[in-house]
């Protein structure tokens, strides 16, 4: 089976092909602002210009008529980008005559890392931009036991980046501006396995305008976040009793943050995994792999449609309507 997916939940337009369980083909290309935050309409107007560009690319020396599926992320995400993805799939589908599959972003990068570390029914950290939780796939189905009760930490991190003026406000380069900094003490909020940010990001934007230095900031916000997840993570650890941890999304890329969580499992006596950074950050081949493995389930009744608030616990709804036959 061939299935060609679509990722366009935020600032990433990607495409990729799973063919048996395996990834063929993955082209994806990253809006980038200077100076300014992700504004929807100029992602959708970069998404809407690269997909033709990408799926040329993708499409080279293939042939649709060997393709049974389009897959695509159908939340959740920003509407504006969300919307292109949608109709790119849409479209790809009249035309060519075939079926779709919408795709839960959070539940693609979970199962993208389960794929390429062997891991299996491990308790999933999973950070993104928009999305930090502690989740896991069980007997009564996907659980979030921990979450962000405001902002996700990739979205601290931006905001940090872009408070204090970086030319690419992102927490890739805020990472590299952290490693030549010193730790300060900041405020630390975990409530059982949840964490709170939001303080965090108002104290850390306080202390450079106080003449603190940027690097040394950068390096606490980022010590003290990680070490809140790390701290809820191990907690949730001992509850589900689980005998590994898949760290998985965009910010799973971090360095320190593996090196934390790798540490944290090796004593706590677990396997630990992460994915190789081309599946960690946004991208169309988790979303062609996870579409593939969904094609033996029945669509839901919204299924034509991006849903912005798509959680992943509401995957329990999907994942019980097996296909007939």
């Amino acid at each position: 089976m061939i299935v060609l997916g679509i990722e366009s939940t935020a600032h990433t337009i990607g495409m990729g092909i799973s063919s048996n369980k395996n990834i063929i083909a993955n082209e994806n290309h990253m809006y980038k602002p200077k100076k300014e935050g992700l504004i929807p309409r100029k992602m959708a107007d970069h998404h809407a210009e690269w997909f033709p560009l990408l799926f040329k690319r993708i499409m080279k020396n293939r042939n649709m008529e060997d393709v049974d599926a389009i897959a695509f992320s159908q939340g959740p995400g920003i509407g504006s980008p969300l919307s292109i993805g949608y109709f790119a799939a849409r479209y790809l589908a009249i035309r060519y005559k075939k079926q779709v599959i919408g795709v839960n972003h959070p539940y693609a990068h979970l199962k993208i890392g389960e794929q390429s570390t062997g891991l299996r029914n491990p308790l999933v950290l999973y950070l993104s931009g928009g999305n930090s939780q502690i989740l896991f796939e069980g007997k009564n189905g996907l659980q979030v036991v921990g979450e962000t009760l405001d902002i996700g930490i990739g979205n601290l991190f931006d905001s940090f980046a872009r408070e204090i003026k970086m030319k690419y406000a992102h927490g890739s380069a805020l990472a590299e501006l952290a490693e030549e900094g010193k730790y300060i003490k900041l405020p630390y909020n975990v409530k059982g396995m949840n964490f709170v940010f939001g303080g965090l990001l108002t104290k850390s934007i306080d202390m450079v305008k106080k003449g603190k230095r940027k690097q040394d900031v950068a390096f606490s916000l980022m010590e003290t976040s990680f070490s809140m997840v790390c701290e809820a993570l191990e907690r949730a650890l001992y509850l589900t009793k689980r005998k590994s941890i898949l760290l998985c999304g965009g910010v799973a890329q971090n360095k320190r943050l593996q090196e934390m969580v790798s540490v944290m499992a090796e004593e706590a006596g677990v396997k630990f995994g992460v994915g190789p950074d081309e599946y960690n950050k946004d991208n169309g081949a988790m979303i062609a792999y996870t579409g593939e493995l969904l094609y033996k389930y029945k669509k839901p009744v919204d299924f034509w449609k991006p849903l912005t608030d798509y959680r992943i616990e509401d995957m329990r709804k999907v994942l019980l309507k097996k296909r007939k036959g």
